[in-house]
């Protein structure tokens, strides 16, 4: 933390990454109150290599660590306390000296479809296209809907819906969570079961590393921890 105390909270810059720091903040203000005074808090934004790379899909690039990397980063250098983000993003192993809590209620952990052209995965037409990088996605789909065409696809929320409204993908998935935190619930089409597409590990909760070394840190994410969803993941 800075000299004056202020905590500096790390954050990727998409909006659904902001609405989620957004919500953690508001969170420990309620919690605690000396961070309701003015100017104790400061997001800061850092662009993370699986930001800037919309090109190649991230298997090719390395895996889901490209989206935390840079925040782990800004945590040894102690730039950051703490950095916010989805659970399903964060990598298997963390870097030495890194800790991770679960934070806050899981949020619903189902994938939800999104289209124009079909009411549901199970109606859409042969050959139609849905878009997806998520190798998850994409093996479960073609095991109940072989018939289909997988479209790679990245980008944020608004990016992939504007390619359902161009005509250039017929549907994708998107992770429900997600949509909720951002107040986007009416675009969903459906909500596909678990038993259907097994959602990724961790999807729908929210993750905050910071350095084992940082009590302070330490303790304003503990005041976050949820019994449940630490126990879910």
């Amino acid at each position: 933390m800075k000299e004056n105390g202020q905590l500096r909270i790390g954050s990727r810059g998409s909006p659904l990454a902001l609405a989620q720091t957004g919500k953690v903040i508001q969170t420990l203000k309620n919690i605690h109150s000396r961070l309701r005074e003015k100017n104790a808090i400061e997001i800061i934004v850092i662009n993370t290599t699986g930001d800037r790379i919309r090109n190649q899909l991230l298997a090719e690039l390395g895996g889901k660590g490209l989206f935390t990397k840079e925040l782990d980063e800004a945590l040894f250098r102690k730039e950051i306390d703490i950095a916010v983000h989805s659970m399903k993003d964060v990598p298997t192993v963390l870097p030495e000296g890194i800790v991770l809590h679960a934070i806050m209620t899981r949020e619903d952990v189902r994938d939800a479809f999104v289209s124009s052209k079909a009411a549901s995965l199970k109606d859409l037409p042969p050959d139609s296209s849905i878009g997806t990088a998520s190798l998850r996605r994409k093996s479960q789909i073609l095991n109940c809907r072989p018939d289909l065409r997988i479209v790679p696809l990245r980008g944020n929320v608004d990016t992939r819906l504007k390619k359902i409204k161009e005509g250039e993908i017929d549907a994708t998935l998107l992770a429900y969570a997600g949509l909720k935190r951002l107040g986007r619930n009416n675009v969903v089409t459906e909500l596909i079961d678990t038993s259907v597409i097994l959602p990724a590990v961790g999807q729908g909760a929210l993750a905050a590393p910071c350095l084992e070394s940082d009590p302070h840190a330490n303790n304003y994410l503990t005041s976050l921890w949820e019994l449940p969803t630490a126990a879910s993941i």
